[in-house]
């Protein structure tokens, strides 16, 4: 008997007890997003530039409390910025605010690089890339010359993120390079073997094609940039195709690393090894291929502690006939592929992109979003269970370690089939629960909402750096509450090529209040903030000794 009630508490604690079912739909075209953004051929594909799409991204760029929406395109139309006016509605804006554009975009990543207090856009293309500094939160204005990030050719530039690897309070840039394309010389579909899939023939590569560099550039502090990647041991690396980036504390020495989603080549793991170096491990550290030792055809990426551990493991969307990966953390930096085991291997004929782990019940576990969408539309003349456009998967965790697709019964936006790539998660209305962006080609965007209420509390964090970068990218936030402890970063870029909400989400059950909040800053700074109401937004700027709840919140360095 005593056996028996031991086991129903641990249970307790491990697994969610709530039989809550989420039911999504997509809100987009009466939120006023509408716009139909192109991405190369809707029936057939010529150039490979045509399948890779583009990002998306959530940014407050007026600092109004609420979260505003940048979509990317490709070429034909414009990257657009639609601002949140509240009540779920958008107003596009983006003549206003100088971010009318040509060309093909692909991934955008954000922060405040100069410290001004306005969060910043990155955008890659290809072609050259555009840094837009936020003055006022009026307007953006391309200083992408004046920084010196102008490059010297035209490059296939995909994932970005801001992050400061030295901690000295100035967001440097990584950039990931896919391949050296060139329409003049790139063979025509079905023009050798890299040049079809299955029996049909379609856009060539990327296999075939030549392979390019990975690019950091680092922050002077002046608002200028120099290109670092020889000094730091990022270009180090040749001979990979790369897309999505996610940079995290991996090993827990407070030092930011990078990994790189690869297709069709070993993906990477740049580890931070101080003073402006790092070292590619990604095979030593056991995230370069799958647990067969097959190099995937990596895309979209994202990183949590979805077990509860306190370490941040990694999860990696392929192609189809390959399964997602999930990386699990040992504790020191080095990962096993747990995906069998995690139930996420199942769902092999999706071709997967944008990925984020988030927590749409509140219940404390990160659970997990990815959408789908083929590169061939071809492929729909094989009549086979492989469509161009599909689903998104909604998988809950579990606990313990487990997750189980519950995407038939997540509510007719999961359901809907498009050719998706870019994928963001944020809070558009501060009401804790979080709203799910996507990019689809040539279509108008989908913006999911949960219309059905979780019972879980929940808080947002807002992280403000003094001694750090404004953003407090890099920061990692330890929270107690009920019992348990979670554990989040909070980082620029991520998914597939985009952007998610720089604010911190964490849901926290039946808890009635968070107990203790500790954060590492960048700057080494760890200050601790107890005794918090949940259900509320709490904003918490770096060092800072005030009132609040009638607790003195305290800071001190170790």
């Amino acid at each position: 008997m005593r056996l028996f009630i031991a086991l129903v508490l641990v249970a307790g604690l491990v697994w969610p007890s709530s039989p809550y079912a989420p039911r999504f739909e997509n809100i987009a075209r009466r939120a006023g997003l509408t716009q139909v953004f192109p991405n190369g051929g809707e029936n057939s594909k010529k150039y490979i530039i045509e399948t890779t799409g583009s990002g998306i991204g959530f940014i407050d760029y007026d600092n109004d409390g609420l979260l505003d929406l940048f979509v990317l395109s490709g070429e034909g139309g414009t990257n657009r910025m639609y601002h949140n006016e509240g009540g779920a509605r958008f107003r596009d804006v983006t003549a206003s605010v100088g971010l009318l554009s040509s060309g093909w975009a692909q991934g955008v990543c954000a922060g405040d690089y100069d410290n001004d207090g306005y969060t910043d856009l990155f955008v890659t293309y290809w072609g050259q890339n555009h840094l837009y500094r936020n003055i006022g939160g009026k307007h953006f204005e391309d200083v992408t010359e004046q920084a010196h990030l102008t490059q010297d050719r035209k490059r296939y530039n995909t994932g970005c993120s801001f992050v400061d690897i030295e901690s000295d309070g100035h967001l440097d840039l990584f950039v990931a390079n896919y391949l050296k394309f060139d329409p003049a010389s790139t063979p025509q579909p079905g023009a050798n073997p890299y040049c079809y899939y299955r029996s049909i023939a379609v856009n060539c590569g990327p296999r075939g094609l030549p392979f390019d560099r990975n690019i950091l550039y680092r922050n002077n502090g002046d608002g200028t940039f120099r290109d670092a990647s020889d000094a730091s041991g990022i270009s180090s690396p040749f001979g990979h195709y790369s897309l999505g980036v996610l940079t995290g504390d991996f090993n827990g020495d407070g030092l930011p690393d990078i990994y790189v989603a690869c297709d069709q080549t070993p993906s990477l793991l740049y580890v931070n090894k101080g003073h402006g170096r790092f070292e590619e491990e990604g095979v030593l550290d056991g995230v370069a291929f799958d647990a067969n030792g097959k190099a995937m055809s990596g895309m979209g990426v994202t990183a949590a502690d979805y077990s509860g551990d306190g370490h941040l493991s990694i999860f990696r969307s392929n192609f189809s006939d390959e399964f997602e990966t999930l990386y699990r953390n040992r504790g020191d930096g080095t990962f096993d592929d747990v995906t069998l085991e995690a139930g996420l291997g199942h769902n092999t004929r999706f071709v997967g992109w944008g990925a984020s782990f988030f927590d749409f019940n509140n219940d404390g576990w990160k659970d997990l979003i990815l959408v789908n969408g083929h590169a061939f539309p071809e492929v729909d003349s094989l009549h086979l269970d492989i469509h161009y456009k599909d689903q998104a998967i909604l998988y809950q965790n579990l606990g313990a370690g487990k997750f189980r697709d519950i995407s038939e019964a997540a509510g007719p936006g999961i359901l809907e089939k498009h050719s998706s790539r870019g994928l963001a998660v944020g809070d558009l209305d501060n009401d804790g629960l979080l709203e799910i962006a996507i990019n689809n080609q040539n279509e108008p965007p989908s913006l999911l909402k949960q219309v059905s209420r979780p019972p879980g509390n929940w808080i947002l964090i807002q992280l403000i750096g003094t001694k750090s970068n404004r953003s407090a990218i890099g920061a990692q936030v330890k929270l107690t509450a009920g019992g348990r402890t979670q554990i989040d970063e909070v980082r620029s870029g991520g998914s597939y090529l985009s952007q998610g909400d720089l604010r911190l989400h964490f849901g926290i059950g039946d808890a009635t209040a968070v107990d203790r909040i500790e954060i590492r800053w960048p700057s080494g700074l760890r200050q601790v903030v107890t005794d918090q109401a949940c259900d509320r937004t709490l904003q918490i700027r770096e060092g800072a000794v005030e009132l609040r709840n009638n607790k003195a919140v305290s800071a001190r360095s170790y």
